[in-house]
């Protein structure tokens, strides 16, 4: 056995989205009302969004609780 062999050991790159929620995030980019980037999209529009997803927040009580355990 040579002590001084030059093998490597590689390791196949990481993917992120390799956890399970890459064909949900697909689905998601591939909605009606997805944003591309935030060039696709008016301040305006933007803030709407933004507000109803805050009233949204807002009106759910158990967002911000913590866990009683």
């Amino acid at each position: 056995m040579n002590l001084f062999s030059h093998n490597k050991i590689q390791f196949k790159n990481h993917d992120p989205l390799d956890d399970g929620l890459g064909e949900e995030i697909t689905a998601e980019q591939n909605e009606a009302d997805a944003f591309g980037t935030l060039d696709d999209i008016d301040a305006d529009t933007l803030i709407e969004h933004w507000a109803t997803i805050a009233a949204d927040v807002e009106r759910s009580p158990d967002v911000f609780a913590e866990d009683e355990e």
